[in-house]
């Protein structure tokens, strides 16, 4: 893990913060074969895919699975939780109808999940954020553009998580290829009005000169390495071809640091904040208001007049049902809170009963200490012949 980039951005985090730790969830898709594994271990210096992890052949599915891995990094007693979440079988069937489903299935099924703690009455203890941060989508490196799948793909989730297209094996084309390939996956992007993960306004001049240089790298191209090679007497990462070495770390050989930076340096907050003041917000909106219709329905072929009917009533049902949707959460909140108050009642109540017996207990065994010592008194001055109090009387005028 980068060490100054975590003091990086500790800085821009509170106390509080930094001693809790920080959740981040990156989901990697892409066909098989394109380096995905790799690029995360090298990305986090970490064996978070092991050396037994099965090869792309192995993991090729019939259907699209969803599997998460998670890894604890530490650095100067910082915490930072990364999810990573996979999707092999993406793109490797004959038929890939409806192979991004499952991914946005997983996405909307996160969003319930903290929707559902958020709806809670007592959110004393925070769950930890599994909402997907950013999505990595890995483009084939053709040099032909963008394939029907990838378009289709990002047309679906872009309004659902914070895209960034990075161009895989860029070692496999020349620096002008790659430059050529880049405008015209940025040209077909706009065509097709997909919404890629956009960089914030900054404030100071440095700051924007920077989201500039990042901004002018997408769709960043990538290449990935495990290997340590060694060139002049220097360790570095990269992979060694009979023309030269592909340096990892290095700008003017890929876009590899520019987007580890991004994730983990710069941007990550702001990811995070996208996710939860955009695509979340979206999400929950959608839920409350009970819609969640295919933005490519078809149109119907009813007149005007019945069309604005249909549409008036769909309204007024949707109003119900959100009523109806509203006025259950209410209940369900109303019944947490009775009974909430009910087990503290009842708790109050056995604190007053525990209280009581023991008070009770003290006066009996006061009244028995008091009748022993009566009794006492009696034995003595039965013995001695004269009462207590008229020897109390001699002794004060003897005084």
């Amino acid at each position: 893990m980068d060490m100054w980039a975590l003091q990086i951005y500790q800085i821009k985090c509170t106390g509080k913060q930094l001693k809790k730790g920080f959740d981040f969830t990156l989901m990697v898709v892409g066909e098989s074969g394109l380096g995905k594994s790799t690029l995360i271990n090298s990305m986090f210096l970490a064996e978070i895919y092991s050396a037994d992890y099965p090869g792309p052949s192995e993991r090729i599915k019939k259907t699209v699975q969803v599997e998460t891995s998670r890894t604890l990094l530490k650095e100067n007693g910082v915490n930072l939780t990364l999810t990573i979440v996979d999707t092999p079988g993406f793109g490797d069937a004959v038929d890939n109808s409806n192979c991004w489903q499952p991914v946005i299935d997983y996405i909307e099924s996160r969003y319930e999940e903290f929707l559902n703690a958020e709806s809670r009455v007592n959110r004393r203890c925070q769950s930890p954020d599994t909402r997907v941060h950013c999505c990595l989508y890995f483009i084939a490196p053709s040099g032909h553009g963008l394939k029907p799948l990838d378009i289709e793909f990002m047309q679906r989730l872009h309004d659902k998580v914070n895209i960034i297209p990075v161009i895989a094996k860029a070692d496999t084309m020349t620096p002008e290829e790659c430059a050529q390939f880049k405008k015209q996956v940025l040209n077909e992007v706009a065509q097709h009005k997909i919404k890629i993960y956009e960089f914030p306004d900054e404030d100071s001049e440095e700051s924007k000169l920077n989201g500039k240089k990042l901004k002018d790298r997408v769709p960043m191209a990538v290449v990935g390495s495990n290997t340590i090679v060694e060139i002049d007497g220097k360790k570095i990462r990269g992979r060694k071809y009979p023309w030269g070495v592909a340096e990892v770390e290095n700008l003017e050989h890929c876009d590899f640091i520019a987007l580890r930076n991004m994730l983990i340096r710069t941007h990550l907050q702001d990811l995070k904040d996208v996710t939860n003041n955009v695509h979340y917000e979206n999400y929950r909106c959608r839920k409350l208001a009970g819609l969640g219709q295919d933005p490519k329905q078809a149109k119907s072929n009813k007149n005007p007049l019945a069309q604005m009917e249909e549409e008036k009533r769909e309204h007024v049902l949707k109003m119900k049902k959100m009523e109806t949707e509203m006025e259950q959460v209410f209940e369900m909140k109303v019944k947490e809170k009775k009974q909430k108050l009910k087990d503290s009642e009842a708790d109050l109540q056995r604190r007053h009963e525990t209280m009581r017996k023991t008070l009770e207990t003290q006066i009996k065994e006061l009244e028995e200490k008091r009748k022993a010592l009566e009794s006492e008194k009696a034995s003595w001055e039965q013995a001695n012949g004269i009462s207590i109090e008229e020897l109390r009387r001699r002794s004060l005028e003897r005084e």
